[in-house]
């Protein structure tokens, strides 16, 4: 072979090379692969051939080309094969290029999970590298071991420089996967807003330089998610993740993607399906020989098996069990790099949530598993994951009721759990307040039990203070309900009916403890809502004329995520309201001459707290199931029998079932509680989960009887304070009518007639922007406006105005919220109750940003019962009635006059 035969040869496998690095910065590893094959065979290399001293460029590009080839095969799932192939880049290797083999050794052990066999590696090879791309890449490539080893004031120092050199290389591939870490790191110290806002950066990037990392950056944006409870969202996230690494066949984050599925299935209670997402896993890892990533899924399996698990002896009234926390952590190493390690947060099931056992394994044989993999796990170093396999054991075998084992393996590993640490996860540190709680309870030391659990909620709290969003202070409740239903359990066993009140009060709707966050202008945001109302008055119009748009639909799905995002990156307030004592709420009662009914669903058991008179009772009304199950017959009733001409024998059957259902309700729940509210002049109902969706004042036995429903007492007693001392109401109401509602102008001139003085907004002058401005601080706002309640993205639940919808999201934009609001059409009063009582939706979002008053109904309402309901409603207010007497007065008026007509109206926060 000639010299330009030679040198045409090396640059083609040069090129090869060049662009097989740059297939697996995309994600792309068998391409890569093919590529560089294609380069060793111009080469004529061959398997265990010796070095060829006489060709000094040639065993460069051997030893590049092999170096490259191992991590695009493990990659892909074939890691001996991958290491055969680095012992080949060793000897051919000039010592000059040792150190990049050696960094790419120590990416493989980081892949498997082999972490200080890797730092060791990439310590070695730090010093040997100039300052160029491939130290830019082993210095990205250690910030992720220093991810997973919990190290992030080192590992954000390796991804800034990592950045610092990628930047001056003009290498936007390896600075985007810098930065990426940098928000991971973020995460790691619990500031989710950074984190996703910082992946928002990297995702443009992305976009932009590297689309084939996009699956590893959702990968991270769902383990986000997961730590601030979005179980739902973060599971559709990691199955587009999912879909993407099996195209891009990486079979290492694939099985990652795999465990945090199984981690988003046990956060929503479905324990069946996260112990199949987690074996397979397993079983990847496994073939992966990754046994430290085995480790972890195996955990996590057992933490499936034990939430699922059947409990011994008689059944009593105590937390849901599931099982302990996520694995390590992760951001973007490099190949190049592909990240590194992973996991997410656990998170409780509330009573009644879904979380029902599924017949998993039992907690004896899950606690001897535990024990077992705790010592395999601190046999690989991984210390987190070891302690929350001890910690799993003993909550185990508690639960199995051994409780002399317990303590013994409590002994043995209490001096290793770290108890004032803060470098561990929050959920190590939860999981250990609740096993020291569960234990305490099993010992009959109530004190201790609750103070571990008030230690724990207290990290919850705190970690909600960083969160801006609605969304996110709502969702991340869920990762203390294990907590929360293990203080409730010990306040029940301790038999003080006060001290249930009060832990029922510390567990719940703890996001109105936080003032409301009102967000700055955001140019993003402010054109996507722009566009979604645009879009959606679009849809709406085409639904109206029977036509739909599936492309119109998809975008404003779009959107509305977008607009979710740029949500979740607000930072929180921290400060927050002090609880309100028990004895407050009694004044304020006494006060106004009320009852409160407090209801909890305790594994099944729908119990009731009676506060009034001086006294509180704690009653047991039955079983929860067969009530929420009336509940949501009745709503599909009425929904059925709203605004349709049914065929008579149809409405015939529908009223039968609308007057069953009610009876249902009335029997289970009131009927044991009415002797205990005799006397009250009307009633506040704090409820629970599915029972929020009742319309109290049509329930047999109500009709008539000024009733109020508030997220907590704690809400309520502050609407009642601010209803009762805010300025007086001076300015004339707001009367809103919205487009084709063919009762609207009557209902709104009858209205107008009581309030000359109003101001009015109709036809093209009730637009959004209008609406909005006049909304603030207004003394009373009667809405008139077709209403929707969107289930899944409950902020986009809206009415619809002249230029489209305005949206729960647009009520945060208000500086001053209005005192009373009335919206009288649709069910805008329907709410998506979140665990822990966390209620989200459009007359939510009007509490949640201090309205004292919202009335609002929670299912369909016919246009003439609402005509009439309103105008009968606006009369009493004005004759002096507090809004819960007037509505009650309304509506048995109402219902006397029509017959069959129910008012599904119901008075939110103060009454």
């Amino acid at each position: 072979m000639s010299t330009a035969e030679g040198s045409e040869i090396h640059e083609r496998a040069a090129r090869l090379h060049g662009l097989a690095v740059a297939a697996t910065d995309d994600g792309h590893p068998g391409l890569a692969a093919r590529r560089l094959r294609q380069g060793l065979a111009l080469l004529r290399w061959e398997t265990g051939a010796p070095p060829d001293a006489g060709d000094p460029e040639r065993a460069v590009l051997l030893a590049r080309l092999l170096t490259s080839l191992a991590h695009a095969e493990a990659e892909q799932g074939h890691s001996a094969r991958g290491t055969e192939l680095l012992d080949e880049a060793q000897r051919w290797a000039p010592p000059a290029e040792l150190a990049i083999v050696q960094g790419q050794r120590g990416l493989m052990y980081l892949r498997t999970g082999r972490t200080a066999e890797a730092l060791e590696l990439l310590d070695l090879a730090v010093p040997r590298l100039a300052r160029g791309v491939e130290l830019a890449r082993v210095l990205l490539n250690r910030s992720v071991i220093h991810l997973m080893t919990g190290k992030v004031r080192l590992a954000r120092a390796d991804a800034r420089r990592s950045a610092e050199l990628a930047r001056a290389l003009g290498h936007e591939v390896l600075e985007a996967k810098a930065q990426h870490n940098d928000g991971y790191c973020d995460l790691l110290l619990g500031d989710i807003p950074t984190a996703l806002a910082v992946f928002g950066e990297v995702e443009g990037a992305y976009r932009r330089v590297n689309p084939g990392f996009l699956p590893v950056l959702a990968l991270d944006q769902a383990r986000a998610l997961l730590a601030a409870g979005l179980a739902d969202e973060a599971g559709r996230t990691l199955d587009g993740a999912l879909d993407g690494f099996r195209k891009q066949r990486l079979m290492q984050d694939y099985a990652e993607a795999e465990l945090a599925r199984a981690q988003a299935a046990l956060h929503a209670g479905r324990f069946a399906e996260a112990r199949a997402w987690a074996r397979r896993a397993e079983d990847r890892f496994r073939r992966r020989r990754s046994p430290a990533w085995a480790l972890r899924a195996e955990l996590m399996r057992l933490r499936a098996e034990f939430a699922g698990a059947p409990r011994l002896g008689p059944p009593r009234l105590g937390p849901p069990r599931l099982g302990p926390p996520r694995p390590g952590s992760r951001g973007a190493p490099d190949q190049g790099g592909r990240p590194g390690s992973g996991g997410v947060l656990d998170q409780g099931v509330w009573p009644g949530s879904g979380g029902a056992p599924d017949h998993g394994g039992r907690p004896g044989p899950v606690a001897r598993k535990a024990v077992d993999l705790a010592a395999r796990c601190a046999e690989l170093g991984l210390r987190d994951e070891s302690e929350t396999a001890a910690l799993l054991a003993t909550r185990a075998l508690v639960a199995a009721g051994n409780l002399a084992e317990a303590e013994a393996l409590w002994s043995g590993i209490a001096p290793l759990v770290r108890p004032g640490s803060r470098d561990a996860p929050l959920e190590v540190r939860l999981m250990r307040r609740l096993a020291e709680a569960e234990l305490a309870g099993a010992r009959g030391l109530r004190g201790q039990a609750l103070r571990r659990v008030r230690s724990g909620l207290a990290l919850i709290h705190a970690h909600r203070g960083r969160l801006g969003s609605l969304d996110m202070q709502t969702g991340v409740t869920a990762l203390g309900s294990d907590l929360a239903a293990a203080g409730l359990a010990a306040a029940l066993a301790n038999g003080s009916a006060r001290l249930v009140f009060e832990w029922s009060e510390r567990c719940r709707a703890q996001a109105f403890r936080f003032p409301p966050i009102r967000p700055q202008h955001d140019e993003p945001t402010a054109e996507a809502m722009a566009e979604l109302r645009h879009l959606a008055q679009q849809l709406h119009a085409g639904e109206a004329a029977a036509r739909r748009d599936p492309e119109i639909r998809r975008r404003c799905l779009e959107l509305e995520r977008l607009i979710r995002e740029r949500g979740w990156q607000l930072p929180g307030v921290r400060e927050s309201l002090a609880p309100v004592s028990t004895g407050a709420v009694e004044a304020e009662l006494a006060a106004a001459g009320l009852a409160l009914v407090s209801l909890l669903n305790v594994q099944g058991r729908l119990l009731a707290l009676v506060l009034g008179a001086g006294r509180c009772r704690l009653l047991e009304l039955g079983a929860y199931a067969p009530l929420a199950e009336a509940v949501q017959r009745l709503t599909g009733d009425l929904n059925a029998r709203a605004g349709r001409n049914l065929r008579p024998n149809l409405a015939a059957v529908i009223d039968a079932s609308l007057r069953r259902q009610l009876a249902t309700i009335a029997d289970g729940l009131l009927a044991p509680l009415l002797p205990s509210l005799a006397g009250a002049d009307g009633i506040v109902v704090v409820p629970t989960m599915a029972l929020s969706a009742i319309p109290w004042g049509a329930l047999p036995g109500l009709v008539g009887k000024p009733v109020v429903a508030a997220p907590s007492a704690q809400v309520w007693a502050a609407a009642q304070r601010a209803r009762l001392t805010g300025v007086a109401d001076g300015e004339p109401p707001l009367l809103v009518a919205g487009p084709n509602l063919t009762a609207v102008e009557p209902e709104i001139e009858q209205l107008a007639t009581l309030y000359p003085k109003a101001r009015r907004l109709t036809g093209s002058a009730a637009t959004v922007a209008a609406t909005l401005e006049a909304l603030d601080g207004a003394s009373i706002a009667h809405l008139a406006a077709h209403g929707h309640h969107e289930r899944e993205n409950v902020l986009f639940s809206r009415l619809v105005l002249s230029d489209g919808p305005l949206m729960a999201h647009d009520v945060q934009r208000l500086r001053t919220a209005p005192r009373h609001v009335v919206l009288s059409a649709c069910d805008i009063g329907r709410l998506v109750v979140r665990p822990g009582d966390e209620l989200l939706g459009f007359t939510a979002a009007l509490l949640y940003m201090g309205t004292p008053t919202v009335v609002s109904s929670v299912a369909k309402v016919p246009d003439e019962t609402a005509i009439a309901i309103m105008a009968a409603y606006h009369r009493h207010l004005a004759l002096g009635l507090s809004p819960a007497g007037a509505l009650a007065g309304a509506s048995a008026s109402a219902s006397a006059s029509a017959g069959e007509s129910l008012s599904t109206f119901v008075c939110f926060g103060a009454g």
